[in-house]
């Protein structure tokens, strides 16, 4: 039987595991020490019961900070939350017509197609053909492009009309 692998540290190394000779030292008070050994800087952080936190390790020589490293983790932490708080993913929704659509169930189409642009989604308008209407691709065309020009005070046309089998699909994008 193999012993379970060691478990992987993610993140700064900090204290004894800083490989690097020399540091370039910056004090908890933000004030820059200069290129420093190890050992001095290691003796400075245990003086003032913080911890040395390598910042920047691809620099020559690598950037050392001495701070609280739980309370650099929480805050890390917290900025990363952040930030996929504010990330909004872009989904794209699909709207299927007709060529034959009756003017209040295109209208009642395009109610959803401006909701679906004010909160920030792509649409896919996707007009499927039956039976013989595939003789009439034009009717498609022109149902399109009516559609293209009543969204583009709040939207742009991302990929034009194109025929997919016996679907023309138009993708549009908020402005």
């Amino acid at each position: 039987m193999k012993a379970p692998p060691a478990p992987t540290k993610t993140g700064p190394k900090t204290n004894r595991e800083i490989r690097a000779r020399d540091v370039m030292l910056i004090d908890q008070d933000g004030q820059n020490k200069g290129v420093t050994e190890l050992g001095v800087a290691l003796q400075l952080a245990e003086e003032v019961g913080l911890d040395l936190v390598e910042i920047v390790p691809n620099a020559e020589p690598p950037v050392c900070k001495i701070l609280d490293y739980g309370k650099f983790r929480f805050t890390e932490q917290k900025k990363a939350a952040e930030a996929r708080k504010r990330q909004k993913v872009v989904e794209i929704k699909e709207i299927k017509l007709r060529p034959g659509i009756d003017d209040h169930d295109y209208e009642t189409k395009m109610k959803a197609v401006r909701r679906f642009f004010e909160e920030g989604d792509k649409v896919k308008v996707t007009l499927r053909f039956r039976g013989r209407e595939l003789a009439h691709q034009d009717l498609g065309y022109a149902l399109l492009r009516r559609v293209r020009d009543e969204t583009s005070p709040y939207a742009k046309v991302e990929a034009e009309p194109s025929m997919e089998g016996r679907q023309m699909i138009m993708v549009l994008a908020p402005k």
